[in-house]
This record gives structure tokens, C-alpha cells and sequence, in this order.
């Protein structure tokens, strides 16, 4: 799944020209800093950029570094254990806690608002490989399938605020091939929302009119950010109450990849051109923030 990335993160340089690659973006609702990958390690910045200090570093590869609610802990996937599990840091003691044990690789997803749940996505248990939804208890325990419907791929799930609904992107191959550059009917993806009942209901968002991953709840639990190509380029868009679509940012190219929003729905982060990039939702304004890194990863060069 990560193959293109790991040839890309092997040092803290990517190949082109020795410029470093930052990815998988996520603020902390604590204190403002950015944690970030790069050469396969997870970093630290200022929200405002500056430089950047290692925060979890091994010869695996480290990524999807998330935030628990209170900022006391930090969710992200090695692969120091196989093919890629979910790990838990306590930041203040160092404590860490491997919380899945799949041969496959789990797709960290998100935390639930009140931080007990970790969701994620994973294709061990569907056919051909698609992924299904779950969620584990951030204290450890057995995953809990929350949506899992054969022959469909269901991917990067976000709870909203009140627990209640799980908005998460289906069909198509997204979530294998994030890092295509490009509009193709293999990505073409829908958002579903699933509600909380007996039986729980599902209901579609938005629809198969081109690639639209990464939902994102602002704090409200009425609108939400999420990736789209249905312009033509990759941008970030809102889907207002009653179902109004906006596109918010206005890139005529590249990608905008593993985008995160902040719990206090002031901000989303980015990936873009190797970049870390910040959008401020009231403004609508994207910038790069500006990074130097400073530290030794534990990534051999090559």
C-alpha cells in the first residue's frame, strides 16, 4: 500500500534534488505544533513552521501520526511488527502500546471525540482484499467491526462528534492509490454516512463524480471538509447542511493528500508538493508552512 511512499521516504531527502518530503499532516488540540512524516519517521513543528524535531523514530516505517482529543497521546501505524499495526504513545512518559495484530496493514483512520476509540480500516476479512471498518478500544482489546459490507471497499472512517454517525469514503481503489497524480475511474469514490440504529442506516453524500476521500467533521457535526478531483484538480471542499457542496480550495494541479482536521474545526492540514500546507476555514486561506529539520533519523541513507 505504502510502496511509493517508502521508495520516496527512504532518508529525510527525497530523491528530487535533496528536498525533504513531508507527509500525513496532523494538529495537536493542545499545544500548537504539526506532527508530520518524513523519511519514514514521525516529527514534530510549530503550527507556524520552523524547525522540526524527531518524535518517534525507528528502522520500521512510522506514519499516520494522530492526536487523541486531550493531546495527551499519539496514535500512528509501524511496521516494526509486520506488515503495519497501530501504535499508541503517551507523550508525556513514552509509554507505547501496540494496540492491533494483523499480518495486513491497518489504515489508521481516526479517534473517537471522547478519545476511548480508535477507528481504522483494514481488508483482511473481505474478498479481494477490500477494506471493511472497524474500531478498537484506545485501552486495547479485540477490533469491533462498524461497517462491513461484502464486495465493497470501506475506507478511512471519521466518527463524527457526538458518536453517533461514521462518514467514511466507499468504492473504488482510493485508499490503495492515494499517491496516483491524476483523475481515474479506478479512484472514483463515494462518502456514505452510517447512522447509529437498529438497524443502523447508511446514507450516501456524496456521489461517484470523481475521487472524494478523507471526510473530516467540523465541530458542529453538520458539515464536513473532504478531498475531491470532481473539479478537474484535487481540492479540499465543504459539504454544508442540506447538502450543499463548496469547493474551498482553488489548485488547478497536483495532489492534496492526507488532508486532517483540527478537533476545534479552525484549521486543515496537508499534504501538497512534498509540503506540509495549512488551511484556515474561515478565511479560506492555504499557505506552506515553512519546515527545517533538525535531527538524526534512525532511516539508513542510501
Amino acid at each position: 500500500m505504502r510502496t511509493c511512499l517508502l521508495l520516496l521516504s527512504l532518508s529525510t531527502s527525497a530523491f528530487c534534488a535533496g528536498v525533504p518530503y513531508f507527509s500525513e499532516p496532523a494538529l495537536c488540540p493542545t499545544r500548537p505544533e504539526i506532527a508530520f512524516v518524513s523519511g519514514g519517521d514521525i516529527w514534530v513543528v510549530p503550527s507556524k513552521g520552523g524547525e522540526a524535531h524527531l518524535l518517534v523514530s525507528d528502522p520500521a516505517e512510522e506514519s499516520r501520526p494522530l492526536y487523541s482529543p486531550d493531546g495527551t497521546r499519539l496514535a500512528f501505524v509501524s511496521t516494526r511488527t509486520g506488515g503495519g499495526d497501530i501504535y499508541i504513545l503517551t507523550l508525556a512518559s513514552g509509554d507505547l502500546k501496540r494496540l492491533t495484530f494483523d499480518d495486513r496493514m491497518d489504515q489508521l483512520d481516526a479517534w473517537s471525540r471522547d478519545g476511548k476509540w480508535i477507528y481504522f480500516s483494514n481488508g483482511t476479512n473481505d474478498v479481494g482484499g477490500k477494506n471493511d471498518l472497524y474500531r478498537v478500544s484506545a485501552e486495547g482489546g479485540t477490533p469491533m467491526a462498524v461497517s462491513a459490507d461484502r464486495f465493497t471497499n470501506e475506507f478511512q472512517a471519521a466518527p463524527a462528534p457526538d458518536g453517533t454517525t461514521v462518514a467514511f469514503a466507499a468504492r473504488g481503489n482510493g485508499d490503495s492509490q492515494w499517491w496516483r497524480h491524476g483523475h481515474s475511474h479506478l479512484d472514483e469514490s463515494e462518502i456514505w454516512l452510517r447512522k447509529e440504529g437498529t438497524p443502523p442506516t447508511y446514507e450516501k453524500i456524496v456521489d461517484l463524480n470523481g475521487r472524494n476521500a478523507w471526510p473530516m467533521w467540523m465541530p458542529d457535526g453538520k458539515s464536513l471538509y473532504f478531498m475531491s478531483d470532481r473539479s478537474g484538480a484535487q481540492n479540499l471542499w465543504l459539504l454544508a447542511p442540506g447538502g450543499k457542496m463548496r469547493q474551498v480550495t482553488r489548485f488547478t494541479g497536483g495532489r492534496v493528500l492526507w488532508p486532517s482536521i483540527g478537533y476545534d474545526g479552525k484549521a486543515v492540514v496537508f499534504e501538497r508538493d512534498f509540503k506540509i500546507w495549512q488551511l484556515d476555514t474561515k478565511s479560506g486561506e492555504a499557505y506552506a508552512i515553512p519546515i527545517n529539520l533538525v535531527g538524526s533519523p534512525a532511516t539508513p541513507e542510501i
